[in-house]
């Protein structure tokens, strides 16, 4: 790996900590901050009809998002230092050159990858949706009764841990190029917002196809924060429909808003 000071000392593992926290912060202000302008801002009115929820937010709501996701920001940045110490040391399986492992484990590493997160995660949100859990680590994020665009970080401390610990996590077993990580790092982040954006971006043509029906959207996760025993997936559809715990009203809403 390029050459980094030692972070086994505590003072090198902050400052990795604060810049890992900087990029993370500004991510989230850049992406959130784009997608409310767009939709919300500069051309509310060409995206009225696929607005989902038609009540307005809460006094306040962006706030206290904001003020969550940046806590939020402060654990990813020790786990991302906790992923390069490791890697530092050896433990983990990252690598640089496209040359350590064959070209066609690229894709197939970020499917494997994505396939797992996916798994986690759902299992993971049902068991914080029993009562005694949810109520320690998972309302906050549900303090959101309608979700926004800031919305996509705002979790309670002990649940932006369990998720920050994913992928050092995989890591340690799955071989993953380091440009890879990157591109799934994006895809984490702007799926999220797209995800809590509370109107339809996806376009007929791919919310329709094949692809787009086992494909989570805002439409499906909204659903989500209005009936809280649904739509428990993060980016595919496939584990609520096996476990049939999607909404009975999501394929009728989701057809209403893409004629919008």
């Amino acid at each position: 790996m390029a050459q980094l000071p030692d972070l086994s000392n505590p003072a090198w593992f902050l400052l990795a900590s604060l810049i890992i926290f900087a990029v993370v912060v500004c991510r989230y202000f850049l992406l959130s901050g784009l997608f409310y302008a767009a939709f919300y801002v500069w051309f509310p009115g060409k995206w009225k009809n696929r607005k989902i929820t038609q009540r307005n937010y809460e006094p306040g709501q962006f706030k206290k998002e904001i003020v969550r996701s940046t806590i939020t920001a402060i654990i990813f940045g020790l786990s991302g230092a906790l992923l390069l110490l490791l890697w530092q040391k050896g433990y983990i399986k990252l690598y640089e050159s496209i040359n350590d492992y064959p070209q066609w484990w690229l894709p197939l590493s970020l499917i494997t990858a994505l396939i797992l997160q996916e798994t986690y995660y759902y299992w993971l949100h049902r068991w914080m949706h029993i009562p005694a859990v949810f109520r320690i680590v998972h309302k906050w994020h549900h303090d959101s009764h309608i979700a926004s665009p800031w919305t996509a970080f705002s979790f309670h401390p002990i649940e932006g841990l369990i998720q920050a610990i994913f992928l050092p996590l995989i890591l340690l077993f799955l071989p993953m190029n380091v440009w890879v990580l990157v591109l799934m790092l994006l895809i984490m982040s702007v799926s999220s917002v797209i995800n809590h954006l509370d109107i339809e971006i996806y376009p007929s043509w791919l919310a329709g196809s094949f692809f787009g029906k086992w494909l989570i959207g805002a439409t499906h996760h909204s659903l989500h924060h209005k009936q809280y025993k649904y739509n428990y997936g993060l980016y595919f559809t496939w584990w609520d429909r096996l476990t049939k715990t999607e909404s009975p009203v999501y394929d009728e809403l989701l057809k209403e808003k893409l004629k919008g």
